[in-house]
């Protein structure tokens, strides 16, 4: 996932004259990571300290000079280093106060760019193609200048950056000839020079972008085209060198941007780390047209995963630095913080809460100040109904009815069963509000107790807490891990299926618990009965036989999305029962209810995959065994889930498929154990990938027979030939 910070403006800008230029030339680094070197359009270079947007200093050239490239550091030297009206190279440090004061050389040709990078030293690169180090051109500024680039085939520079690795210097440019883009890699020491054609579009558009990266040895090219395609282009730091001619340079597609029925404009995308680019001057897909947008994408999964309005108007220009991006809009520069977590097939698919999972039990009625300062009668009934036996045993009792205060002394030293019965009765004759208030100080009450005295547990009266759905577990955060201690899965249950904010560190240690226990120990447990008619109707289910919807267990490899691939027989298949491996769950009755609880609670998926990762290998298989189970007893046809019963969905499934493979996916490639289970977990995708296919096909001759009209001939009986495709 990617988020996207509150920015803030490090400076103001000079609108130019033209709407299509930009008030900056460039944003640099110096030495110090809270520094940044801004080059405007014209005449000035200022130093900013980013924390405090402060200026640290500036430098301007007279009136009538420009400066023609950004001003770069060179970490060498400590010296700042720009270039004006093409030829002029100007060398100052920081408590230089003027830029006709500091060193200067005219060079014999026009420069282009003047590129420095940490560990290693700054590079000129000229208008004609030509590279020369900074310090030995300034030894002898009037040296001869050879041309790379053919000035009669009007072939020019349009993007250019450096890069440094493993000891050698790089420099990378492309340019446009004809319609054609070519990118050229300048390796230093030794001194060679490779040139690579990169492919056309469709519709010869030029790109509008280049970044560059390094990654495992490889320069990664990035380019972003005006119909949204970001291609990606790689190069090898230790490839061959010296190849003459010429080279094609493959891509591949990274994203497809949604960009509507226009193209992008000025728009410009670079990349984050491996799995995210920003690309900023796109609309965003759910907004009006008219708007640009700064927009971290993933790559890996092709989704929109943070997005921020830019007000004024773009020019197509970011910068990345140290997980900031530099964004010039309107007549500011803004600095927006971003960061960037690895990403995980959950964090794409998952799913907090289902929606058709029961709101209502999670949902706490919670009183209003006006309730509860000033006496003011909520809206609606607020009495609890009385059942026939609570109104029975009031009229048989003579003793009056304890106060809140008064259960809470008793908790301290009253026997189990007093506790439980006053609870009981407190519960049952409170109204709303009272509840709001008192349950969660009986519930912190009977744990504290429980915690200091081992021989005392009253699970009634905790079990009765819990049901009237005013308690939760922030208000009583030790009551679901002393019910994992006692034992009270029963108790377990309430609490995963009535507490909205269970943390994952909670979900995990009940997960754990529940694969731990030994099936002999929870079979004669007493648990919410829907959710045990719900398991044993789907072990049952398995024993009518039936075709699969979308998915055959017999033949997995069929399902294959690859077309040449050739079939294989089902090995270790009972032929007397071809069901049999749907019909044996690998967990007993009670302890899959108690699983299927896990499986609904809600979740955040970053929080949750930490603490799966201490479930060791064999309680991972397990469960995905588990998941795996059920996923084919979803599939059959034979079974029909019953609405009223509690009991996971199909997506609640395949998210936890997705958090464990995400958090255990390297221990279960190297278990043996594993090999056939993730063979199997292969094979579900592919069979919901072939599934959702036929369904499109579907849907596709659906809308077909919706569009045809009726013929008004037809009488009582008639034949029609309808042809869909």
């Amino acid at each position: 996932m990617a988020t996207l910070f509150e920015g803030f403006t490090l400076c103001g800008l000079v609108q130019t004259q033209s709407a299509s230029d930009s008030a900056i030339q460039g944003i640099e680094l110096d030495g110090d990571s809270d520094h940044a070197v801004v080059t405007d359009s014209t005449r000035a270079v200022t130093l900013y300290k980013v924390s405090d947007q402060k200026p640290l200093g500036s430098w301007t050239v007279k009136q009538g000079q420009l400066l023609t490239c950004p001003a770069v550091f060179n970490f060498q030297t400590n010296e700042y280093v720009v270039v004006s009206d093409n030829k002029v190279i100007r060398v100052w440090k920081e408590e230089d106060l003027h830029l006709d004061k500091a060193f200067k050389a005219t060079v014999s040709a026009d420069v282009w760019r003047v590129h420095s990078a940490p560990g290693g030293e700054p590079v000129v690169l000229f208008q004609r193609g030509a590279v020369r180090l900074l310090d030995s051109l300034l030894s002898a500024p009037q040296q001869p200048i050879e041309d790379i680039l053919s000035e009669e085939e009007k072939e020019v520079i349009r993007w250019s950056t450096n890069i440094v690795a493993e000891k050698q210097h790089f420099v990378l440019f492309t340019t446009e000839q004809k319609g054609e883009h070519f990118l050229y890699v300048q390796r230093l020491n030794p001194n060679t020079l490779q040139k690579y054609r990169l492919e056309r579009e469709d519709s010869r558009a030029p790109p509008l972008s280049f970044s560059a990266s390094l990654r495992d040895k490889h320069i990664n090219l990035l380019y972003l085209y005006p119909n949204g395609c970001v291609y990606q282009s790689v190069v090898a730091v230790q490839g061959p060198v010296g190849l003459e001619g010429v080279q094609a340079l493959p891509r591949s597609l990274r994203l497809r941007l949604p960009v509507g029925e226009g193209e992008l404009g000025a728009a410009s995308a670079v990349a984050l780390d491996e799995a995210h680019v920003a690309v900023v001057g796109m609309p965003h897909p759910s907004a009006r047209t008219g708007k640009d947008f700064l927009c971290i994408w993933n790559t890996n999964f092709q989704t929109l995963q943070a997005d921020k309005e830019m007000v004024g108007r773009i020019c197509g220009q970011v910068w990345c630095y140290l997980g900031k991006l530099f964004v010039p809009h309107g007549k500011a520069l803004s600095v927006i913080p971003y960061e960037c977590q690895k990403s995980s097939l959950a964090s794409a698919l998952g799913k907090l809460r289902h929606p058709g999972i029961a709101v209502s039990k999670s949902s706490v009625a919670i009183p209003s100040w006006n309730t509860l300062l000033h006496g003011d009668q909520p809206q609606g009934p607020t009495k609890i109904v009385d059942s026939r036996k609570s109104k029975l045993r009031r009229k048989s009792q003579s003793a009056p009815a304890l106060t809140v205060d008064q259960v809470l002394e008793l908790i301290k030293t009253g026997p189990v069963e007093e506790v439980r019965r006053e609870v009981e009765a407190l519960v049952s004759r409170g109204d709303a509000q009272d509840l709001q208030l008192s349950v969660g100080r009986l519930a912190c009450q009977l744990v504290a107790r429980s915690q200091v005295e081992t021989a005392f547990y009253a699970p009634g009266a905790l079990a009765r807490l819990v049901k009237t759905q005013c308690l939760c577990h922030s208000m009583c955060p030790d009551l679901l891990l002393l019910a994992l201690e006692h034992k009270d899965y029963f108790l377990c249950q309430l609490c995963l299926q009535l507490f909205p904010d269970i943390p994952e560190v909670v979900t995990c240690a009940c997960l754990k618990t529940f694969i731990g226990v030994p099936d002999d120990d929870v079979e004669m447990v007493s648990l919410e009965p829907d959710s045990v008619s719900f398991m044993e109707g789907l072990v049952a289910a398995g024993a009518r036989g039936g075709q699969q919807n979308g998915f055959s267990p017999a033949l997995f490899e069929e399902d294959s999305c690859d077309p040449h691939h050739q079939p294989k027989p089902p090995q270790h298949q009972d032929k007397k029962n071809p069901t049999l491996q749907l019909e044996v769950c690998p967990v007993g009755l009670r302890k899959a209810v108690l699983l299927n609880e896990v499986l609904q609670t809600p979740y955040s998926d970053n929080l949750l995959v930490p603490h799966l990762k201490d479930l060791n290998a064999p309680q991972v298989i397990l469960f995905l065994q588990y998941l795996q189970f059920i996923y084919l007893k979803y599939s059959q046809d034979v079974y029909t889930q019953t609405p009223v019963l509690r009991s996971p969905t199909m997506t609640q499934i395949i998210d936890w498929v997705c958090l464990l493979l995400d958090a255990h996916f390297t221990v279960l490639v190297m278990a043996p154990d594993a090999k056939g289970l993730l063979s199997n977990l292969q094979s579900f995708v592919k069979s919901q990938v072939k599934l959702f296919s036929e369904l499109g096909k579907i849907e596709g001759s659906l809308q077909e027979l919706h569009k045809m009209k009726p013929s008004k001939d037809i009488s009582q009986y008639s034949i029609e030939v309808i042809e869909l495709f």
